[in-house]
């Protein structure tokens, strides 16, 4: 028998958003068994986002949890029976009024591996235009920004959700997004890669969320702008 092990799990619901379990873990034999206790909540979305115009959208709204307003990238939580894919389409719209034209699997990740169960998927998502009429819900306040701008957010402090962060860094590891870096040599060198990641940003296929197409320049020239 493989150790630790699950002795039993008790799901208390707290809300319809949440629940927490509360897991009785063996990590050997005859070892008295510990309690263990996580929040339960659907699967999350967080969505990368860059505009025709080179823009990435971000959203402010109040956070009882930090008792504070924060701005983060659009983001949400899963709707049961929905894809992740539909999530990230279905956020975007609801959040910032745009539009999804191509939407790239970063990646599937735990959120907080000590004290949440669900997973996080996140998303690069070519936009369209936003859509007529739109106006954001109430409370919420959405931006579209230049990458340097979100560099500066997130050295400020003003962008600080380790999860978007996390979406963000997946971006360009993916090669979808280059950040600018701050002075000298690597801000050149950011720069740069900035507008050879756009040059091969949408060309590239995601197998689980659509093909990517070849852009015109205005792709490249929008992200050589932020130099």
């Amino acid at each position: 028998m493989k150790w630790p092990r699950i002795r039993s799990r008790r799901t208390t619901a707290v809300s319809p958003w949440m629940s927490i379990v509360a897991r009785e873990v063996e990590f050997s034999r005859g070892e008295k068994p510990q309690i263990y206790h996580a929040v339960g909540q659907a699967d999350y979305i967080s969505i990368v986002a860059l505009t025709p115009g080179g823009k990435i959208p971000i959203v402010r709204q109040y956070r009882p949890a930090l008792e504070a307003f924060s701005w983060e990238l659009p983001a949400g939580l899963l709707d049961p029976g929905e894809s992740p894919a539909d999530a990230c389409r279905r956020e975007l719209l609801e959040e910032t009024g745009l539009t999804a034209r191509t939407i790239h699997f970063l990646g599937e990740n735990s959120p907080c591996t000590g004290r949440l169960d669900n997973r996080i998927h996140s998303f690069f998502v070519e936009t369209g235009d936003r859509i007529k009429g739109f106006k954001p819900e109430a409370g919420i306040t959405v931006k579209l920004v230049s990458p340097a701008e979100v560099v500066r957010r997130i050295t400020s402090g003003g962008l600080d959700s380790q999860l978007h962060l996390g979406a963000l860094l997946l971006a360009e590891l993916r090669g979808f997004l280059a950040l600018p870096r701050k002075g000298g040599r690597g801000a050149k060198q950011g720069a740069h890669r900035a507008s050879n990641c756009c040059e091969t940003a949408f060309t590239r296929s995601s197998p689980r969320y659509g093909q990517g197409r070849a852009r015109t320049p205005r792709w490249r020239d929008a992200l050589r702008s932020v130099r």
